[in-house]
């Protein structure tokens, strides 16, 4: 891999596209110590996202200043986690992605998969270690869940990733008034159907949180039974 191929300019360090840093996680990227960089933006308005102000917001901080961040950090921490919003919609997303690649950190991307194109890139340039794709449904609740009609660049990614050697997971969050037992069921078959093996992560939608939409309760019934099949694994996150 070149990394030096394209170089980040001074211009497009100044851009403000980041909405905050966190600057250490566990949780965030599996059996790494990391920091999550969270991209201002997103193509979606998912009903029951936890995160409007990253979504709606503007950004606050550069590039440069992140990267002064992680030169602190080489040897402290081992990866990078690009979240947002979404940030793969970034303009210097891959150029800044090869700068921190430069410093030895591996990097983790959170995708809704709606920019194939760069995701793509990420993987044939092997600029990317981890992604985390998020499932929000079959195209018949796509739209009413996401308020937007991104299900085909998504389903596109999800072939990608499936196809790379890529290590990645796929993830859903599961709220009981949008997405139904019968639903829920039909989603999985679509993995199969896709020849997706391996785990797949449901995480439960929290009650009184703060949301892009105002939503009833959710309830956790579904994790009553098992929907695991000989090829995936449905694992239910709190």
């Amino acid at each position: 891999m070149n990394t030096n191929s394209v170089h980040i300019s001074k211009k497009q360090l100044s851009t403000k596209v980041i909405y905050s840093l966190t600057t250490f996680t566990l949780l965030d990227y599996p059996h790494k110590t990391a920091c999550i960089v969270w991209f201002a933006g997103c193509n979606m308005r998912c009903l029951y996202c936890y995160n409007p102000d990253i979504v709606l917001g503007k950004g606050k901080m550069d590039f440069d200043s992140i990267l002064s961040f992680l030169k602190t950090r080489k040897g402290l921490l081992d990866g990078v986690v690009l979240s947002g919003g979404e940030c793969t919609l970034s303009k210097n997303i891959i150029s800044f992605i090869k700068e921190i690649k430069t410093m030895g950190f591996a990097v983790k991307i959170d995708t809704n998969g709606s920019n194939p194109k760069i995701l793509n890139s990420l993987i044939h340039n092997q600029l990317i270690d981890y992604v985390a794709l998020d499932y929000k449904s079959l195209p018949h609740t796509f739209k009413k869940i996401t308020q937007s009609g991104l299900f085909s660049p998504f389903e596109e990614s999800l072939k990608l990733l499936i196809q790379s050697n890529i290590p990645f997971e796929i993830r859903t969050t599961f709220h009981s008034s949008l997405i139904t037992e019968t639903d829920f069921v039909q989603m999985i078959e679509y993995l199969e159907a896709e020849n997706f093996e391996g785990n797949y992560y449901v995480q439960h939608f929290m009650n009184n949180v703060p949301t892009l939409s105002k939503l009833n309760d959710s309830h956790k019934e579904i994790r009553l039974k098992n929907y695991s099949t000989s090829k995936i694994k449905v694992v239910f996150r709190e």
